[in-house]
């Protein structure tokens, strides 16, 4: 699971124009599933995505999280994220998952952050949206359930990679 994530002070997303969610201070998320993203990759999204800490404290430093803050989540599915662009022009989209696997884990995903706590507004998943937000900062980081749980293995084990 690839996530996108923009520290916002405000964000919405519209839909033939109307708009369907909108949040105020929190984290715009584009989530793209992949074909082989489990619940696990589910749980440890919605634990890093409610946890990591992109908000500034008194000193300027980045110490709070979206939960530390009293912010909300807007997650939008963006399958794009999965785009293989390393041969021809034309991005490949086969480590996407099929659009089923991919509703089920991504409504996963909602449910997980409001069990942590966290406000949660969605895009409509496979329309076609506009996504509006004011990035603060701006900060924006990029995660991987994959690439980020190996290297929490490796480093866990006691191993180093090499």
């Amino acid at each position: 699971m690839k996530a996108v994530v923009q520290r916002v002070s405000r964000a919405e997303v519209r839909v033939e124009g109307q708009t369907v969610a909108r949040i105020g201070t929190g984290l715009l998320v584009l989530v793209g599933v992949a074909r082989d993203d489990s619940p696990a990759d589910v749980r440890w999204m919605a634990d890093k995505l409610v946890h990591v800490r992109i908000f500034d404290d008194a000193e300027g430093k980045l110490n709070h999280s979206v939960s530390d803050v009293g912010g909300a989540l807007l997650l939008v599915s963006q399958f794009t994220l999965l785009g293989d662009c390393r041969k021809g022009r034309r991005p490949s989209f086969v480590a996407a998952a099929p659009a089923a696997q991919a509703t089920a884990l991504y409504d996963q995903l909602i449910e997980e952050i409001r069990t942590l706590g966290v406000p949660v507004e969605t895009g409509r998943f496979g329309a076609m949206m506009q996504v509006e937000l004011v990035n603060e900062g701006p900060v924006t980081v990029i995660l991987d359930s994959r690439a980020c749980t190996a290297a929490e293995d490796t480093t866990n084990s006691g191993t180093t990679a090499s």
